[in-house]
């Protein structure tokens, strides 16, 4: 593993755990074990490592979802429900603390890099479940923002209230706004 790579994966563990604020450079370099000046040659300042450690999670979660939706075998439907049931997977363990893009902003919200990365993520998601719904020959916006929100509360929900479960209520309101948008009399949704 680059030596980069190492930084990141330790300093996005805990971010993610403890929170960004909570986290200064000095444990970071504590806990990957390298020195002060090999940190910032990589990463000029806290603010830029984290802002890639939100790049590196957003490219990963990003992967994950378009491996659901490239998946020939399902069906629109099903790729909403796929996607709601691997969140619940996630969910459903100790150390998931909600959206690490809501975290960064609510805690780091000051910086225009990350508050930009967090925007761009939500609208790649978004943009997730429009082309689910093009897929199902739904021409409108509505219903994709519509699962856009309830994917959204759900992580929220989650990070909340701790009980994972949330994820598969959503995933149940996801597939009903599915049903309604692609059978609502008027509107072309050949599903």
């Amino acid at each position: 593993m680059k030596i980069a790579d190492h930084i990141l994966t330790t300093a996005g563990t805990l971010f993610y755990r403890e929170g960004i604020r909570a986290v200064g450079i000095d444990r970071i370099i504590d806990e990957a074990d390298v020195a002060k000046a090999t940190l910032y040659r990589h990463f000029p300042s806290k603010d830029h490592l984290v802002a890639a450690y939100l790049t590196e999670r957003h490219e990963r979660v990003l992967l994950q979802l378009r491996e659901v939706i490239s998946n020939a075998t399902l069906q629109p439907r099903d790729q909403i429900a796929m996607i709601f049931e691997r969140l619940f997977e996630k969910a459903d363990s100790p150390e998931f603390r909600g959206c690490a893009f809501a975290l960064a902003v609510a805690e780091h919200g000051d910086s225009e890099r990350v508050v930009t990365i967090a925007r761009e993520h939500k609208n790649a998601v978004r943009e997730i479940f429009r082309s689910v719904m093009s897929a199902a020959r739904c021409p409108t916006e509505q219903p994709a923002a519509h699962l856009s929100l309830l994917y959204e509360g759900a992580l929220a929900t989650v990070a909340v209230g701790r009980d994972p479960r949330s994820v598969l209520i959503a995933r149940d309101c996801a597939l009903s706004v599915f049903d309604m948008a692609t059978t609502v009399p008027g509107v072309t949704c050949d599903a």
